[in-house]
């Protein structure tokens, strides 16, 4: 009997963790690391003498004169850098969109996110100068310390650091994943709306379109998903298990699916039901 119950306790937790599609609780423990570096490195550079501070954070941009000259590798450390300490308000955004992400994705896809939000979006603003040969106005420095002024070199040597394409990336990731259809849906075209008028304004500068590209790369991300919401995860981006409906195990225990009615089976009989079968 101790085992009937056993097996049919199971198969019910089995099947409403399944039917419910809640994926398990991940502690976000990259994002204040991330965060905090950030905020922490940031503080260490402002205390450096202008001039070296000026020329560390061109040394780190993703601006033309770096990426044509094949130092590919600032797509990663520009996002390690911001010219000035994070202001209160914008660093509890920052820890707030990619702990959430990290909480509902787990770490590896809320990196992946993050980090294709910046580095595709560094490609575009880059592609976009190198079209317009420098054309573009240079952008003053933006609220997260991203420092893309044009300086004495110009354009070309702007200081081009910070979080700002990852955080936009993530947050139109966030809401193209949002389960409810008219909450998606309003969700991402205010975001595609505010995103859009810097860009259609007389005074745009590169990174005004720079945000707005990692905010629609995010969107795209999250749309990739969206038939797929609400199940858990499984191995591989954007693969879940199926939401199953209950199958009743002949011991009348509540399952997913065959597994589910050979453990109950199994305790009928009198077994010991376990993950792996009957032992």
């Amino acid at each position: 009997m101790g085992a009937r119950e056993d097996g049919t306790a199971r198969g019910r937790a089995a099947g409403r963790g399944t039917l419910r599609g809640a994926a398990p609780w991940v502690t976000p423990w990259v994002t204040p690391l991330y965060v905090g570096a950030l905020q922490c490195g940031a503080l260490a550079t402002a205390r450096l003498p202008a001039p070296r501070r000026t020329a560390l954070l061109r040394a780190h941009s993703t601006n033309v004169a770096n990426l044509r000259a094949g130092r590919w590798g600032t797509l990663a450390t520009s996002a390690a850098f911001v010219e000035e300490p994070l202001p209160v308000a914008y660093g509890a955004a920052l820890l707030a969109t990619l702990g959430a992400a990290e909480v509902r994705w787990g770490t590896a896809r809320a990196a992946t996110v993050f980090a294709a939000g910046h580095i595709g979006a560094s490609l575009l603003v880059y592609a976009g100068l190198r079209a317009r040969r420098g054309g573009a106005r240079p952008a003053p420095r933006a609220l997260d310390g991203d420092g893309r002024d044009g300086g004495d070199g110009g354009i070309a040597h702007a200081v081009d650091v910070g979080a700002s394409y990852g955080f936009y990336a993530t947050v139109g990731a966030l809401a193209a994943s949002l389960p409810h259809r008219g909450a998606r849906a309003a969700a991402t075209g205010g975001l595609l709306a505010l995103g859009a008028v810097p860009v259609v304004r007389r005074g745009r500068t590169f990174t005004d379109v720079g945000h707005l590209a990692a905010l629609v790369l995010g969107v795209g991300m999250g749309a990739v998903g969206a038939p797929l919401r609400g199940r858990v995860p499984a191995t591989g981006w954007g693969r879940f298990r199926p939401a199953a409906t209950a199958t009743p195990g002949r011991s009348g225990a509540v399952g997913t699916g065959p597994a589910a009615v050979r453990r109950g089976a199994g305790a009928a009989r009198g077994g010991i039901a376990s993950p792996r079968g009957v032992v």
